[in-house]
């Protein structure tokens, strides 16, 4: 069982290398972040991409999210839905039966916080009370996306660490460690604890991929019952064009 997430920054500009993606990796649930495009303008290869129910949330040119279901894993199609906190098209939810009971996946694109950072901040707070309603009912969520918070120094390049810089703040870091403490394991780092190397976004300049001077920005949080399932879930560093590279958890 594979659950993979990439914030593809423009899905018109990316739109073979999704499809190259996905063929090759056959996830069973894929969630795109930044797809920058109304439905209308969503490629009709990929608004109905053959194997998957997939859904587009977004609109012209700036944020929006996508879930795709492949059909081998979901026969029958899923009911998509939208948290109240959804706002700018940044978040996309659904649940899926998996042998080890009903989980709810969500497809989240922070807010970045430069234009309004008490936005960014209502959006994280929301999310953990969301994470919170979960871990009280003792339901599974996996949440995949960019959540656009670097959640400690190692997870920021030394030389782009700053100590004021958005995305790296301890009031946002604070409510990324809430969120995972409502039952929720970050498993990019649970199963590369020690490396310090481990990015998922890098400035389009520079070579910043290439010498990889990057920010961990992109995540698999997933609910303990689930993840103590997990058997990796590695950044696909060399992956498409995108400022982000996709993470693909494994699950038995």
């Amino acid at each position: 069982m594979k659950f993979a997430t990439w914030n593809v920054n423009g899905i018109r500009a990316r739109q073979a290398q999704v499809q190259e993606w996905i063929a090759q990796e056959r996830p069973d649930v894929v969630c795109l972040q930044e797809i920058k495009a109304a439905t209308d303008q969503i490629p009709t290869a990929l608004c109905e991409m053959e194997g998957y129910w997939c859904y587009w949330h977004g609109g012209k040119g700036y944020s929006g999210v996508a879930l795709q279901v492949s059909q081998a894993f979901a026969p029958e199609r899923p009911a998509f839905s939208h948290p109240a906190f959804d706002y700018e098209n940044r978040i996309v939810t659904v649940d899926v039966t998996t042998p080890h009971g009903v989980v709810t996946v969500a497809s989240v694109y922070v807010p970045n916080g430069g234009k309004d950072f008490p936005a960014k901040m209502q959006f994280l707070n929301a999310m953990d009370a969301y994470a919170a309603s979960f871990a009280a009912d003792g339901r599974t969520l996996v949440m995949l996306g960019d959540m656009n918070v670097a959640r400690s120094e190692r997870d920021v390049h030394p030389k782009e660490r700053k100590p004021r810089a958005i995305g790296q703040l301890p009031e946002e870091r604070a409510i990324i460690e809430r969120i995972l403490s409502r039952g929720l394991v970050d498993l990019g780092r649970a199963f590369d604890p020690d490396n310090d190397g481990l990015f998922t976004w890098w400035a389009p300049w520079r070579n910043m991929r290439q010498r990889n001077i990057g920010w961990r920005l992109d995540y698999v949080f997933a609910g303990i019952a689930l993840a103590d399932r997990a058997t990796a879930c590695p950044v696909q560093k060399d992956v498409g064009t995108s400022d982000h590279a996709p993470v693909m958890a494994t699950f038995t």
